[in-house]
């Protein structure tokens, strides 16, 4: 087994923002831009990181504004990010190279890939929810459940400062609320033996406070982002290849959502998987990688 040795790094942005990234090497890797789910950072990679480098790939992690240690941008897009990741690119010497996104992040790997096309060899779309101008995919996100009020009253907020502040009053400045959300979803057993593997929670503390070191910035802006749906990007231009890749006991993000997705991705393959859930599929996504 290789020894992965995490680089965390930080990017002054031409702009003038920061922006955070962990590099999970080697540097002679198949480059592959990770871009986590809401809330998340750059170290949610690291799950897979051993199994990524030994078969080849080099996993580099990026924070969204509001997470880790990129600075937060009110009233960022979905496609407005994409700039910054290709900053990256450039400070990192890669010429081209894969995405993955996971749940949220799900959108943003869809968002390069269409962006810049002629850079981006192929794309995982991994527990990812849709474009929520689909009415249907819409409502499974704001369900009766406390996670769907909590993402409804976001949504139905008449400002960004009304969104922080619901979002607040839910699940506190550090995000232990979310923890709370738990028992009102059928976890399938899956995915509580991943959040239950000791591997995990021994990380677990280092990867909270990256999630909210902005409070919770991060999160809310992301959930104002997808609720506008995929305005910011033309799915249509994406060309690579494209793998939507979904677990199908996943109860956060239905399987509709990404059956939804593969629909409307030029191109796309769907790969529902039994007995998975929203957790446990990303055990999936390098044998997906390696494939493609």
């Amino acid at each position: 087994m290789v020894s992965i040795i995490r680089t965390d790094g930080t990017l002054e942005l031409s702009h003038g923002r920061s922006l955070g990234y962990a590099d999970y090497g080697p540097k002679g890797g198949r480059p592959v831009l990770w871009c986590h789910g809401g809330p998340g950072s750059r170290l949610e990679p690291q799950a897979v990181a051993t199994v990524a480098v030994e078969a080849g790939f080099r996993i580099i992690g990026i924070d969204r504004p509001g997470y880790g240690g990129s600075t937060p941008v009110p009233g960022r897009s979905i496609g407005s990010w994409v700039p910054d990741a290709m900053e990256l690119v450039e400070h990192l010497d890669l010429e081209s190279f894969a995405v993955v996104g996971c749940s949220t992040g799900g959108a943003y790997a869809l968002a390069l890939a269409a962006i810049e096309g002629d850079r981006v060899e192929s794309c995982v779309a991994c527990c990812a929810l849709t474009d929520m101008r689909w009415a249907e995919g819409r409502e499974t996100m704001t369900g009766d459940d406390a996670l769907g009020r909590l993402v409804a009253g976001i949504w139905d907020a008449p400002d960004r400062d009304s969104a922080l502040r619901h979002t607040t009053e839910i699940i506190g400045i550090d995000g232990r609320g979310l923890i709370a959300q738990a028992p009102t979803l059928p976890i399938p057993p899956a995915d509580l033996a991943v959040l239950m593997d000791p591997a995990n929670l021994s990380g677990y503390a280092e990867a909270s406070a990256e999630m909210f070191r902005f409070g919770v910035q991060g999160f809310t802006d992301d959930r104002l982002a997808d609720g506008v749906g995929w305005v910011s990007f033309d799915v249509d231009r994406i060309t690579c290849r494209t793998v939507v890749l979904h677990g199908a006991a996943d109860p956060i993000v239905v399987p509709s959502q990404a059956q939804h997705t593969a629909s409307v991705v030029p191109g796309a393959e769907l790969r529902m998987i039994p007995e998975l859930g929203h957790f446990s599929i990303s055990a999936r996504v390098v044998p997906v990688l390696t494939e493609m």
